[in-house]
């Protein structure tokens, strides 16, 4: 399926500067929908939604299916009046990393206040009917997966065990009788378990239909495989490579690569691709319809796992010692596409990829990915320079994966510098500092290619201090946050002054709500807005097009 042209940014909910440790879909998601709007991006790319575990990975999620608690906005909470705004008072302020500790300590609890308040007031009290009504819709929609889901949750806080694994074996079996005592003697906790599920539902809706509104999509993310303390695999052992005590055979990874020479041992157990077929791919068709329900877009993690994927014995330290093993490939897709029609999917087609994996990928007329750090080293690369690519794919400056552009920049060797410039002309230096990011963001949007992407960091043009993910490395990931609302409209000044000649004497004479509204005035048709109640963008300014203070400023976002 194609896409219109167009241009966006990547930037996860957890890196939003949110209150609380933690970015979530309360004010400064908005304010972010405000810049993109304003700065004429259409798409805004997020990483998997899911309930996190050990590590923090949003790629290894505790549920292909459920939200993620610590991404509900209190402050929209406490404007259902499901908590009192003065709780909320002792709420960290926006801070440079997310302190996932902190989040569990302070936010949950809140959060678990919330939902109990609804749970005693919902059905009684006149100001929630209508949220009640929708409450019970939510959970008959979602029974599919969202019971479970509550199960494995409060049994994982019950316990104190970790995995599922390590849970008394009638639970970990899923005996009838032990899971009717759970279900007699926590029923309140399994409640409050569903309302925090509709909340973070609710939220994310208002935010979608708030970013459609300003013909914005998202581009939401599905991982391939899903996490072995998962409540997916609880729920459903029988789909996955377990062994008769339930633990894996052979786990997910990729070989040597150039992330790690020893590949990545990435531990999800695989599939039983043969059972999945033969009860007609079932439970991906129930996953992807979740997804399509999030998501505008979707791309699909790991692509070449749906040809053939690595396959790593459980026992093996690392990834080098595997094999490739054949996937269902068309079958899965001709299966999704006649239980759900044509779908707006992305492939994820890095590292080796083979002849088969681009034939699949042809034959199912899916965009692939180009990332431009990778096109400056080796000839074989050459296919991630906007000169080779076609415009069925979506280019990036780098994904959530690579380093940032400065950061990368100031690592790459002699060779791959020159070989930058020779394609995008010198790199800027400005106040003593060279600035790559921009004139790669430029190259890649002035390219053929359907979707132009570029992760927020591009576009503050941060180091690799602000990197959101180092492949093979187990600790310190996931953790970065914007600086803050106000850097976005900075960071179009930075990109207007550099296009327009303009000197450094505004931005040290300008205050910030200065460069703030003229960035808006400069940047055109785009409207900004303020953030509201319940979820609805208010416009306060606009201007037509090319009315800003400095010629050409406009032009900077509709390359």
């Amino acid at each position: 399926m194609g896409f219109n042209r167009a241009q966006g940014v990547l930037l996860h909910i957890t890196s939003l500067p949110s209150r609380g440790n933690i970015g979530d879909l309360g004010p400064a998601a908005y304010e972010f929908v405000s810049f993109l709007a304003a700065a004429r991006q259409h798409v805004w790319q997020v990483l998997p939604l899911g309930p996190t575990g050990y590590g923090h990975s949003p790629y290894a999620a505790s549920s292909a299916f459920a939200g993620n608690p610590f991404l509900i906005g209190l402050e929209l909470l406490a404007e259902w009046g499901w908590i009192r705004s003065e709780r909320l008072e002792g709420l960290a302020p926006p801070g440079e990393r997310v302190d996932f500790h902190d989040v569990e300590a302070t936010k949950l609890p809140l959060l678990e206040e919330a939902a109990e308040n609804f749970l005693d007031r919902g059905r009684q009290d006149a100001q929630f009917a209508a949220q009640w009504t929708e409450f019970e819709a939510f959970c008959r929609a979602e029974a599919g997966w969202l019971e479970d889901y509550a199960l494995y949750s409060e049994l994982r806080r019950q316990l104190k065990t970790g995995a599922w694994t390590a849970w008394p074996e009638p639970l970990r079996r899923r005996e009838p009788d032990a899971l009717a005592e759970v279900r007699a003697k926590h029923g309140r906790a399994l409640a409050r378990e569903q309302a925090l599920q509709f909340a973070f539902a609710r939220q994310w809706r208002l935010l979608r239909e708030a970013s459609r509104k300003h013909g914005i999509r998202i581009l939401g993310d599905i991982a391939i495989f899903v996490n072995l303390d998962s409540a997916d695999v609880w729920t459903h052992p029988e789909l996955f490579e377990l062994d008769e005590d339930l633990d894996p055979v052979r786990i997910a990874g990729v070989p040597p690569d150039y992330f790690s020479p020893t590949g990545q041992r990435w531990g999800n157990p695989l599939y039983r691709w043969d059972v999945l077929e033969q009860q007609g791919f079932d439970w991906w068709v129930r996953r992807v319809a979740r997804a399509a329900q999030l998501y505008d877009i979707i791309r699909l993690d790991h692509f070449r796992g749906f040809e053939a994927y690595w396959a790593i014995r459980a026992e093996e330290e690392t990834a080098i010692h595997g094999e490739w093993v054949k996937a269902p490939g068309l079958k899965l897709f001709r299966a999704l596409e006649a239980a759900l029609g044509p779908l707006p999917l992305v492939a994820e087609d890095l590292g080796l990829i083979t002849p088969e994996v681009d034939a699949l990928r042809l034959e199912l007329g899916m965009p692939g990915m180009r990332v431009l750090q990778f096109g400056f080293s080796d000839k074989g690369a050459h296919i991630h320079l906007p000169h080779r690519f076609v415009p069925e794919c979506v280019a990036y400056t780098g994904t959530h994966d690579n380093d940032t552009t400065p950061g990368w920049w100031k690592t790459a060797g002699d060779a791959e510098r020159a070989a930058v410039e020779a394609y995008v002309g010198p790199i800027p230096v400005v106040e003593g500092a060279e600035r790559p990011a921009w004139p790669l963001i430029r190259a890649t949007a002035a390219s053929c290619a359907q979707l132009a992407l570029a992760p927020a960091q591009d576009l503050l043009e941060l180091g690799s201090e602000a990197r959101m993910n180092t492949p093979a490395v187990a600790a310190g990931n996931w953790s970065w946050r914007a600086p803050g609302p106000r850097s976005w409209w900075l960071s179009w000044l930075r990109w207007s002054r550099w296009r327009t000649g303009i000197t450094t004497h505004w931005a040290r004479t300008t205050s910030m709500s200065q460069c703030e509204a003229r960035c808006k005035a400069g940047i055109g048709k785009g409207t900004a807005s303020t953030v509201p109640k319940n979820g609805a963008i208010v416009n306060r300014a606009s201007a037509p097009e090319g009315k800003g203070d400095y010629p050409g400023v406009h032009r900077t976002t509709a390359l």
